[in-house]
């Protein structure tokens, strides 16, 4: 549920000559010279997922939680100085009336079923490469202190008090509702039954004694923070939806249940016959990871981007930053909202049988290939979906023909034999467009397949900012549909290493397409980090050279020295990326003999 843009952007390039970025030992060049980003000053970020309910197995929503917090992070990881400033975390939310009916109707104890299934997100994440620094369980006493200490806070203040609420509650949701939010919809026996207008799930009428929280006092508060940063909360229909609930009066907040109803939680301190409500527990978590109450955690705070599903939405962007300010905290510096996924064009559900097993979906489709295909095709404005075909049909023509069969046709033996990054001749691709020779023999083209490549990490960049990881890879692609045209139209394998003619060009024909697979798989690593990782290492890019600050595009043809010329590729690595459809044919036959 987060994420904050603490970037650093790749500027574009000029028309032809770009400025010295450095002189540090070697000197640097580069496309672009770095700009700094909108949260650059700030030299910490949090990134977190929600904590899921640990009521029911994981789903490839939560996996796209938790991989569009990790690729936010990992992007922010390329262009941060160190690591030591960067956090990532999640987790399971262990407490409430929904875990402790689930546990009821399993016949398990709560902690029993709670274990299981955190302990099957855990590894689904693990599996998924979410590189968390932080899995933070609800039960855990860290957090028992954390939720405890700030309860307290909150009544030092005296923005708790004591009242009979008498309302609706959803328990699948858990949440409390008005009358407004009721409808009525047939029950098993046609009778009528009263259901929450915006999930569908039943809700019951309660009548009990609680603590209260003067949420009420933070109506105007609230408008002033989302008005004067537009963009706390994005996308902006999300940040736009958000001040339209505030346009309403904004009731007091229940936030405790009567223990002989709710036993399963954390009680209020001082008063044992009341249990803290799930949502106050839950959204705690985001400060005991960075060390609450201790002072440590200030160093860390606001500095989060909670990424977040959008039926959660009211409880970060209204309950939690009411409640931080409250504490007499600042609200977190964004909230990243995205919608969910669909089946076949219907909503995953137990009674349609048509919830998609993560984990079965990462073995068929590779790790890296169902981390490409959730955020190229996640969008988080609406809703997406999911389907086997669509799949298969993404990762083969992205990964395995595009992309990997660029990198196989560049690095094979036949057309490289010296298995070296070639030469880049200026006399055959001279950096002014105008330029006339014998030796020229760039074309038009071939001049904009730079410039897209050069303004590339930029354009990234902007994107991860804005939470467009999918135009991200959509933006990638299209620079490898260009690459791809550019050797096709030069055809490299028709030319000769023999010829005095062919060979300059046919070396820097290889030069300027693995300097942009160079760029590509730079950029990929977020996304996918293992195929990332085995394209750069095939063409000897070692880790130091990984990161964007090192990120400089086809130096040479900016008449500067590139230290990739004439170094020896890394090993073979065997097929980039397999073909699904002809892997799926091979099983299906094997399985009929």
């Amino acid at each position: 549920m987060l994420r904050t843009s603490v970037f650093w952007a790749l500027g574009r390039p000029a028309a032809s000559r770009v400025p010295l970025l450095g002189d540090l030992g070697a000197r640097r060049y580069g496309s672009g010279a770095p700009t700094v980003g909108e949260d650059a000053a700030h030299p910490r970020a949090l990134f977190t997922t929600p904590i899921f309910y640990a009521n029911a197995a994981p789903h490839i929503g939560h996996l796209y939680s938790a991989l569009l917090a990790d690729a936010l992070c990992r992007h922010r990881g390329l262009r941060a100085p160190g690591a030591a400033a960067l956090r990532l975390s999640t987790g399971t939310d262990e407490h409430g009336l929904k875990i402790q009916q689930a546990a009821a109707a399993a016949g398990l104890a709560p902690r029993a079923l709670c274990d299981r299934v955190s302990a099957q997100f855990r590894r689904l994440f693990r599996d998924a490469g979410v590189a968390a620094t932080d899995f933070i369980r609800t039960t855990e006493a860290r957090h028992r202190a954390a939720v405890q200490h700030f309860w307290g806070v909150l009544a030092a203040r005296d923005l708790l008090y004591k009242g009979l609420y008498e309302g609706w509650y959803c328990a699948s949701d858990e949440c409390f509702l008005p009358d407004a939010k009721v409808t009525r919809q047939p029950g098993l026996a046609g009778e009528s039954c009263p259901v929450s207008l915006e999930s569908g799930h039943p809700v019951s009428w309660t009548k009990e004694e609680n603590y209260i929280f003067r949420l009420s006092q933070f109506r105007e508060p609230l408008r002033r923070w989302l008005r004067s940063n537009p963009r706390a909360i994005i996308p902006e229909p999300f940040h736009r939806a958000v001040l339209q609930w505030l346009e309403e009066e904004l009731p007091d907040l229940s936030v405790s249940r009567s223990s002989s109803h709710l036993h399963w939680g954390i009680p209020v301190p001082g008063d044992d016959s009341q249990t803290i409500y799930v949502w106050v527990d839950a959204l705690v978590n985001y400060l005991t990871v960075i060390g609450y109450p201790n002072a440590e955690f200030r160093s860390w705070w606001p500095a989060a981007s909670h990424v977040i599903g959008k039926d959660i939405l009211k409880f970060h962007a209204i309950y939690w930053p009411a409640l931080l300010l409250g504490a007499g905290l600042s609200p977190p510096r964004r909230i990243c909202v995205h919608s969910h996924w669909t089946v076949c064009g219907q909503k995953m559900s137990k009674s349609l049988g048509n919830v998609v097993d993560p984990m079965a979906c990462l073995d068929r489709y590779t790790v890296d290939g169902f981390r490409y295909f959730l955020l190229r095709q996640g969008v988080p404005n609406w809703d997406c979906d999911y389907y086997d075909e669509k799949v298969v049909k993404l990762l083969d023509s992205e990964l395995a023909d595009a992309l990997g069969g660029l990198l196989n046709r560049c690095t094979a033996s036949k057309i490289n034999p010296s298995g070296t990054y070639p030469v880049f001749c200026t006399a055959c691709f001279p950096s002014e467009p105008e330029s006339q020779g014998p030796a020229v023999r760039a074309q038009a083209e071939d001049y904009a397949l730079v410039n897209a490549v050069a303004s590339l990490p930029r354009q990234v960049a902007d994107y991860y900012d804005n939470f467009q990881i999918y135009k991200a890879l959509e933006a990638v692609s299209s620079c490898v549909r260009q690459t791809n045209g550019f050797v096709q139209r030069h055809a490299p394998w028709k030319l000769s290493w023999e010829s005095p003619m062919d060979a300059p060009w046919l070396g820097t024909v290889l030069h300027v397409a693995l300097e942009c697979l160079r760029v590509f798989g730079t950029l990929l690593q977020p996304v996918t980090p293992n195929l990332a990782d085995k394209l750069l290492s095939r063409l000897g890019v070692c880790a130091a050279e990984r990161g964007l600050e090192e990120l400089f595009f086809l130096p040479r043809f900016y008449g500067h020295h590139c230290p990739f010329e004439g170094r020896r590729l890394g090993p073979e690595t065997g097929l980039w990326f397999p073909r699904l459809d002809q892997s799926r044919a091979r099983m299906v036959k094997a399985q009929g003999t």
